[in-house]
């Protein structure tokens, strides 16, 4: 074969994409930065816990109140729900919602974030992860369910830290305790996760070891 023949068949050069790093920091962004924390958090474990628990209460409300879900989906929507944060990393709830104009501006600028991100993927996979990271593009129904979820992974940690007599996490408990019971009207499913999943969720490790037995007698 010809070298020039050998020239035809070289695929070019692979352009390299930042997407999966930019992913990757998300364990360096630290959640709750302006407050006190008996175990620190990051972005990439909260959206793991968010993916597990919006993947929950997906089942749950396929299986118990006839929804149509489709549970992988929102777990991956769950796990790629604060993509923008890698860009701009975490702002306080407070901060975010402070006024309408603020609430409005903020969100554009989350906007363009995730467009920043779906960007410097190859365009040939950017169609498909559009609809994971752009929520303006999120189905409605999964999006609530996500946001159920990340509210209810905020409210485990509160409980976990006033567990170790955190009082800097009181009025975070308070909060989203009403927030929660909002949801729990809205969604049966949130009330059946918080019945029989949440308070075991900051038990001591000899407290879970008993439950356990206690259900296998």
């Amino acid at each position: 074969m010809s070298d020039a023949t050998q020239s035809d068949t070289t695929l070019p050069p692979a352009i390299e994409s930042t997407f999966l790093a930019w992913i990757v920091r998300m364990s360096l962004i630290k959640r709750w930065a302006l407050m006190h924390s008996f175990r620190e958090e990051n972005v990439s474990e909260h959206s793991h816990q968010t993916a597990v628990i919006a993947h929950m209460l997906a089942v749950i409300k396929n299986r118990l109140y006839d929804g149509h879900v489709n549970a992988d989906r929102v777990a991956v929507l769950a796990l790629y729900h604060e993509v923008s944060e890698s860009k701009l990393q975490d702002l306080n709830s407070n901060t975010k919602y402070l006024n309408p104009e603020f609430t409005r501006q903020y969100k554009l600028i989350e906007h363009n974030a995730e467009e920043e991100c779906v960007a410097t993927l190859p365009q040939c996979l950017q169609q498909d992860f559009a609809g994971l990271i752009i929520q303006d593009q999120v189905d409605e129904e999964q999006k609530a369910i996500v946001k159920a979820a990340d509210t209810l992974a905020a409210y485990i940690k509160a409980n976990d830290e006033l567990r170790f007599s955190n009082q800097e996490f009181t009025h975070v408990k308070e909060r989203l305790s009403r927030v929660l019971e909002d949801y729990c009207e809205r969604m049966p499913e949130v009330q059946y996760f918080m019945e029989h999943f949440v308070r075991l969720c900051w038990a001591t490790v000899d407290q879970l070891a008993g439950v356990d037995q206690s259900h296998q007698a």
